[in-house]
This record gives C-alpha cells, structure tokens and sequence, in this order.
C-alpha cells in the first residue's frame, strides 16, 4: 500500500497517493478534491494533467452524498446522511478532526481560504469555525428561520438570504483563531431584494452577489458596494441559479421549460434553449463567459455568450445527478457514481479524468468497484395545466394584524410558482415555499376574509377563501419548548406545551414546518401535539417546527421559538435494477446487482440478499453480492432489501438459474484418411464450457465448442469419436463412429541417367523391377500378380511386414520391409519401396493388415 497516514478519530481517513507532507503541498494549485460514491472515497485531480494524484478513502460513506467545501490549503467534508464533518490540512494530510453535526440537507458548510462557516438554513444559525480543528470562533450569529445562500464572494465575504424578511446579508469573517481568538464575524452590509415571504435564490459574484426573487422573477445583482440593480425577467417558471458565477453575465435557468436567461451589466442580454425534454436539469455555470448546463441523463450542454451550442459533454452512464465547479482556472464536472471526471480549461478544452487510475504514486491498484446499474428510466411527464385550489386556507387574527396561512396546491404537471393572496384592499404575493402571510396594519374589531390562489406557468388556480377573523388586542401568548421527533414510521411527532390564553380557551393551534429557505403550514390540532403523516414531509431533509396558537375567538398568538431540526425517515425504497445471472465461473451459486435506492432519510446500514433459505449481508455499501450452495440448474428466486435505522424495506426481486451441467450433440464427423473434423454444439449450461474430442485408440483435440479435429489417425479404420464438455457444474460425453477414408498411394520408379537404368522402369521384364505386385509380401515370381506403370494412382489399404525391398535410385534409396496392400486384381501387395503414400508417404497412416 502506498503512503497510510495515521489520522486522529472521526473518519479515520487512509491518504493513498503523495508520499510526504511536501510532495502533498507541491501540487495543490489548480487542483480539486471529488467524490466517488461507489468506492467511498475522495481524489484530488490536478487541472493541469487532468490526472488524479492523490486518493484519500472515507470508510462508511459507501452511497453517501458527501459535499466538499475546499481550499488550497483545507477540505473540508460533510456527510449529509451522517451529519459528520471532517477537515483536512493539506500541507500535512496529517490532521482530520469530525464533529457530529445533524444529517440530512439543510446544513451546509462555506470555505474560503482559511475562514469556514458552519451554516444552518433551517434554524437560521451561522457559526464560524477554525477549518482545521473545527472550533466554534466568535458567537454564533442568529437570523430567521428557513434561510438560504451560505455562500462566499470573490472577496471573502459570506451571503445569507432570509426569505421571510425579502434581504440578502454579507458577513465577513473573523481573523482564524490564531490570530485573532477574542474576534468574531460580523455584518458588514444588508440589503432588502424583496418583499417579505418571497422565495429567494442567490449565487455569489466575483464582488456580489446575484438574487432572484422567484417569486416575481426579478433579478437583484450587488456588485462591490454598490447598490441591487433589478430587472424583471420574462421567466416561464421557476428560476433557479448556480451558487456562484463565473463574470459579470448572470445565467438563470428555467429547469420546466429548459431555458437560460443570461442577464449582464445592462439587463438581459441573451436567452436560449437547452436541447432535450424534461425538467432534469441543473442551474447553468458561468465559466470564462461559456455556459454550461448539465442533465441527468449525463450531457453537459454547452453555449457560448451569444447562446450559440457548442459541443455537448458526454458522460457514459454517470448514475446520477453531475457535479459542476469553478476553481483554480479550471472547471470541474465529476460524476460520483462512476470512474470519471471531466475537467475544462480556460480555453474550453475538455479532457477526461480516470479516477481510479492506478498509477497514483505510492498506491495499490484500486479494487474495481461494482459496474454501476443504469437508474430507472423516467415516469412520462404529465400534461400541465393550471393549478388545483389551496387547501386548508385559514386566518387568525393578531393585534391589528391577521396571519393566513394554506396548504400546498395540486401543481397539476407544472411547479408553482407563488401564490397570490387577497383582502384587506390589497393583493400580496407569496413565494410557493411559504404559503404563509402576516397581514398588518388592520383595525382592531373590524372583519377580515380572505382568498388564496396558486399560479403556475398555465395560470392562475381557483381561489379559496379563508374563515373570516376580527384582529384584537386579547391574542394569546406563544407556545413554547416545542419539540419534535422523527418516528421510524416516517411520521413526526411534533408536540409542545398548552399556551397561555390569557382567559381565552385555546381552540386550535397551527403547526408551521421551517425548511431551507422556506416554511409552510404542515397541519392543525386541537390538542398538544401533532403527528404528521408519513411522506407529508421530505424524506431526509431538516425540518423544524413552530406552533401558532389561536383562540376562541379566532385571534393567533405569535409563532413560538422552533423546535430543534429534525430529519424524517423511513424504511429504504425498494432496490431497482434488481439483476440475477448465472455465474458461469463457480457451481451452483448466482449473482446478483441492484441499484441502491432511496435510503429515505436514515443511511442504509446493510443490504440483505436472500434465495432459498441462503443469505448475504452486505456492510459496506457494495450492490453486488454472490450466493452459494445451490444445486446445479435450480431456479433461484432472489430478493434484495435494504436495511436503515426503520428497518428493512420491500424487497427488489429477480431470478436467475445456476449453472447447469452442459448438453453436447454431434452433428457430424467428416473424416479424411488420417484425420477427423467432429461438428457439434454445446448448451453451456448459462457458463463457458471446455471442450474437447478423442478418438477410440488414437489421439484427441480441444478448444473449440462448435468443431474439432483429430489428426494422426489411420486411413480405413473404424473409430469411435467422444466429444467431451465441460463447466464448473460437470462434464458430459456424447459418441459418433465414423471410419477414416481409404489412403491412396502412387507407383513411383524413376529412370537412371545412362545404360541399363536408363530403361530400368519402362516396362515389366524378366527377373526385377520396380512396381512389381505379388499376392504375398515376398518378391515371388509364382505369386506376381502384376506390374503398375509408374505414376499408377493405387489405392492402399494397410501394411504388412514382408521381405526388404531396396528402390536404390529409382526412387531415392527407399529401402523397407513394409509392404502395403493395394486395390489391383483384387487385393494385393507392392513393397512400399515402390510406393509413394499421399500426404507425405508416412507408412504409420496405415493400419496393420
């Protein structure tokens, strides 16, 4: 193994790759650390090779979503199934610390240079922290539940957007606690974007930041101390941004319709469509003034300025969703279900990344992670049209004030984009993530309704209209302490004590979830606490909760302090893409893949494979298991579950039948005189077959599973021909007889130069001579049947030993003892010295007589 460093606690993480502290510092520049899930581990890619030269693995984040916050000289990782932090300091690799912090998404961790932020969108905490030890510096800084952004500038300085107030914040950071221990960050500026319960999105500049109001599609950009410049944008649907762009020119992506407005320094300035369908797209990335806008299905599409489409960059079966990011000159896309990455140079150049190259200075060779199971292909999208009514629209009253609150309306195949709210004498729009309003200035005792509808990209929903309330001075005060829990059934149990009602009943109270960068009302109760029904809230997102209390007379307290964050969860899904193979290498046992679904808010612990009362368990992440002790040629029926903190979810099923012994049939023997081709087929049984063929008494051949030959027989001879196949289940055998062909041979005797040779063989005469054939295997004038002409074409049956004949020169010194019988007048014998056998006068061709 390469170089292993000792880290303390946390991850324990093993440093494959630079062999020092040196070699470690010397090639940060123009670098970035990316994740790949399968093998749970980070690599860090160099931007000007395009090679990785160093792999640090993260034991128990196998199928993790891990994020990566980093600098040249720490990075940082969060675990958002786990919750864990961890750091790295880059110019030793030495030191890690972790934290145990809350899973789920909805906190986040910034990075710039050496100052860290820990941020909680939900409970709207902003912690700064040491990014080497992970240490708290100054206060935590405190803003409004449900917040977004989190995000450092070009310059240092970290943007918080708080929807429910309609302002973006810049906050600078603290020198490190090094420096400067006693001093914490602080609010350098704060600027109001939007009205109050709009949905906000931001993305910070080079010096700024850019925020889009979603809710009425206006574009807010702040550069250097300047103040927000707006523009309206003729958006077809929800806007979203990347979290930081690249220049001045600001791409806002409208996922639905699939289309990127680009707003510059004097408005909007282009617009253009990305190729394809469906809404599976990510917030384009500015990158030295191209575009790029990357899809699940593993294209990054690329633009220039103008909009025009350049080449589209390719990933082969990424397995989920890309990852795109600006740093140190380069851009880089990394696909943490597979083996690549690509990298983009200032030049738009795109080069591919191994990042499970073995060639990582002082690393083993990788083991090969599991081929990663193409995902499911998409549910048809659903025809759009307006949307439903809200449901649940009620109002309370306040002191001079009334909060009308609603639940979610059917999008009906298109997101929402706000809702507009009505009464009052006014019309108020609200971001589709709050669904709450607090109306003020109204007058005491006099009646209030009012009428919410939802809007998306094909109109406006029907309205419905909420109870009629009296604002009053007689509100009752706020719960408090509320609490909530997370149940393994995927509901959650939010509970908290009775409220004061100053001499007023409590008839109902309102339950409020708070989520980044939005919150909506989750339900009603008559009693003390809540449960919200499984799959109301998101699966593996932070929720937490505040209570309204409203009595009987209709009027609602103020919303009480939150709950602490909780995560819902339930049983994993069912695993997809559940496959089942015969193993052709291995008896009675099977293979089985799957892709890892949805763990559901609680990180999957283990997988349990299952067939015929056997079973695997799997611990490290890994979706390919293998079963044994089957017999050989069952049908096995496998299910597959995942297991979380809820327990086992619905089995993935597939078949699959184990190897069989194979089958084997000849359909041919096509014999030569001293060789057989054997034609057959096999059934490999679902494995790769061995096979080979004998022939009875004689020699054998393998190789080929559709035909061999056997050479060396001999002519005109009966044989029994066993062909033989094998697999890890068996062998089989299966015979054919066929008789090698006759072996013909040629009457050989040449002339002499000069005298009597000179004639020796032109005819048959008195006394010797050459092709003389006899009835015996002696050279018996009484028993000469015969003499053939020299090139007379004989066909030879076998040989029998008889009396030396020597050809001397009339056909080159041939001496034996060998005579072979011949079809001439019957059968006869011709001493082989005058007989020239075909296919290389080789006597042993023929069998004994």
């Amino acid at each position: 193994m390469g170089t292993v460093v000792a880290l303390a606690g946390g991850l324990g993480l093993t440093v494959l790759g630079l062999g020092s502290a040196d070699q470690a510092v010397a090639s940060f520049d123009a670098a970035s650390w990316v994740f790949s899930r399968s093998k749970s581990e980070v690599a860090r890619i160099n931007g000007v090779t395009a090679k990785v030269d160093t792999r640090v693995n993260v034991p128990d984040a196998r199928g993790h979503q891990l994020e990566i916050s980093q600098t040249d000289r720490f990075v940082i990782l969060r675990d958002v199934q786990t919750g864990r932090i961890g750091s790295m300091d880059l110019t030793t690799l030495h030191q890690f610390w972790v934290d145990s912090g809350n899973p789920g998404f909805g906190v986040r961790v910034a990075l710039d240079d050496d100052s860290a932020f820990v941020v909680d969108t939900v409970q709207g905490k902003v912690q700064q922290i040491d990014p080497q030890t992970l240490a708290p510096i100054g206060a935590e800084m405190r803003f409004p539940p449900g917040i977004t952004g989190g995000v450092f500038d070009g310059k240092g300085r970290l943007w918080i957007a708080a929807p429910s107030e309609g302002t973006i914040t810049a906050v600078a950071p603290a020198a490190s606690a090094s420096k400067s221990p006693s001093q914490g960050p602080h609010i350098v500026r704060t600027e109001a974007v939007a009205a109050a319960s709009h949905d906000l999105a931001l993305s910070t500049l080079d010096d700024g930041v850019a925020v889009l109001d979603r809710t009425t599609n206006a574009l807010a950009t702040v550069h250097g101390d300047a103040k927000p410049a707006t523009v309206t944008l003729p958006l077809a649907g929800l806007g979203s941004l990347a979290s930081h762009t690249d220049g001045r020119s600001v791409p806002v992506t409208v996922t639905d319709s699939r289309h990127v407005y680009v707003v510059g320094d004097q408005g909007m300035r282009a617009d253009f469509a990305v190729p394809g369908t469906g809404a599976e797209l990510q917030p384009a990335v500015a990158w030295q003034g191209y575009f790029y806008v990357a899809d699940d299905a593993g294209t990054v599409h690329v633009f220039d300025s103008a909009g025009k489409a350049q080449k589209d960059i390719s990933f082969d079966r990424p397995g989920g969703k890309l990852e795109l990011e600006v740093r140190e000159g380069y851009l880089f896309i990394n696909a943490p279900n597979s083996s690549v990455a690509q990298v983009v140079d200032d030049a738009h150049k795109v080069r591919v990344v191994d990042k499970y190259a073995d060639d990582v200075l002082g690393g083993d060779p990788p083991k090969t992670p599991p081929a990663v199971t193409p995902p499911p292909p998409k549910p048809r999208k659903p025809v759009a049209s307006k949307p439903g009514a809200p449901r649940n629209v009620r109002a309370a009253a306040g002191n001079a004030e009334a909060r009308v609150t609603w639940q979610a309306a059917p999008e009906n195949g298109a997101a929402i984009t706000r809702y507009v709210v009505e009464g009052a004498g006014k019309t108020f729009q609200v971001g589709a993530d709050q669904r709450s309003l607090t109306v003020t200035a109204l007058t005491n005792g006099e009646t209030y309704q009012f009428a919410v509808h939802a809007v998306n990209k094909k109109g406006d929903g029907p309205t419905r209209t909420s109870n009629s309330v009296k604002p009053t001075a007689e509100v009752p005060d706020a719960p408090t302490a509320v609490t909530a829990e997370a149940k393994p059934d995927g509901t959650v149990a939010v509970s908290w004590p009775a409220a004061n009602g100053q001499g007023l009943a409590i008839k109902r109270y309102t339950v409020t979830a708070i989520s980044e960068g939005g919150s909506a009302p989750i339900g009603d109760a008559t009693e003390t606490s809540l449960t919200i029904p499984a799959g109301q809230l998101e699966y593996g997102k932070q929720y937490a909760f505040t209570v309204v209390a409203v009595n009987e007379r209709g009027a609602g307290s103020k919303a009480s302090p939150p709950s602490g964050s909780v995560v819902p969860f339930t049983l994993p899904a069912r695993p997809e893409n559940v496959q089942a193979a015969t193993l052709g290498d291995e008896a009675g046992a099977v293979g089985v893949t799957w892709q890892a679904p949805a763990d559901n808010g609680r990180p999957i612990s283990k997988y349990v494979v299952s067939a015929g009362g056997k079973t695997v368990e799997l611990t490290d992440g890994s979706t390919a298991a293998t079963l044994t002790g089957f017999d050989n040629g069952q049908t096995v029926a496998v299910e597959v579950r995942a297991v979380n903190e809820a327990g086992p979810g619905e089995a993935g099923t597939a078949t699959a039948k184990t190897l069989s012994t194979p089958k084997a049939t000849i359909t041919g023997v096509n014999p030569t005189a001293v060789a057989a081709t054997v034609s057959f087929t096999v059934d490999a049984g679902g494995g790769t077959a061995t096979c080979s063929v004998s022939a009875s008494g004689a020699g054998s051949a393998s190789g080929s599973c559709s035909s061999l030959t056997v050479s060396k027989l001999t002519a005109g001879t009966d044989y029994t021909f066993t062909v033989t196949a094998k697999n890890k289940a068996g062998s089989v055998t299966t015979t054919a007889k066929a008789t090698t062909d006759n072996l013909a041979g040629t009457a050989t005797c040449n002339n002499g130069q000069d005298g009597d040779t000179a004639t020796y063989c032109d005819k048959d005469v008195s006394g010797r001579n050459g092709n003389e054939i006899f009835s015996t295997t002696q050279q018996d004038n009484d028993k000469q049947v015969g003499w053939a002409k020299p090139g007379t074409k004989l066909t030879a049956y076998c040989k029998k030993s008889g009396e030396v004949v020597y050809a001397y020169i009339y056909n080159n010194e041939k001496r034996s003892t060998w005579w072979v019988q011949v079809n001439y007048s019957g059968k006869n014998y011709i001493p082989w010295a005058w007989l020239n056998l075909d296919g290389g006068d080789d006597i042993n061709d023929l069998k004994t007589c």
